[in-house]
Order: C-alpha cells, then structure tokens, then sequence
C-alpha cells in the first residue's frame, strides 16, 4: 500500500536487547513491503548491535484503546470485591499478607 507521499506503509520497530528479554518498541520505519520493513529496521535501529531480536508490524494492525475511552478502560473494578482481600480471615501467626 503506497501513501501519498510514496514511502510506503508505516511499521513501527520492535528490538530485543539480549536473548530472553522483553521486546521493546524502537521506533517507525516506512516501507512497502515485509521483506523491505525488515531491512530498513535493521539497517536503521541495529547498526551498531542493538539487538538480538527484531519485529517490525505494520502500524494498521495495532490496535489500541481510544483516547477517548481510556478513562473507561483502565478505571479499577470496584464492583468486584472479591479482587481486594478484605473479607478473608488471617490465619494465626500471620501478619503480613
């Protein structure tokens, strides 16, 4: 899919530091297909071993909570009580929970 301008489609950029760890966002890149998205991120965010690992995903296909919603979305559940401990009865000799 080519934008008006044509760079190509948006990815945004994953990068694992060291085996194991968690992937981190790194930023955009623009291309127009997967085997080029690959290349443009390697060639802009592991230049100098960043990386061990690298994801790029084309921007449409996150999904996010809308701003608008997000107040919504993230408010605690206080209508579940069962989630807070408060109505447990402590077994004796504990004291920390």
């Amino acid at each position: 899919m080519k934008t008006a301008d044509s760079q190509g489609e948006l990815w945004e950029v994953f990068i694992q530091s060291k085996p194991g760890q968690s992937f981190k966002h790194a930023g955009s890149i623009h291309a127009f297909d997967k085997d080029n998205a690959i290349e443009n991120a390697r060639d802009i965010y592991t230049r100098r071993n960043e990386g061990t690992g690298l994801w790029v995903v084309p921007s449409k296909e996150i999904i996010a909570v809308a701003l608008n919603e997000s107040d919504y979305f993230f408010e605690p559940a206080t209508d579940k009580i069962y989630r807070h401990p408060t109505f447990y009865n402590l077994p004796e000799g504990v004291t920390h929970m």
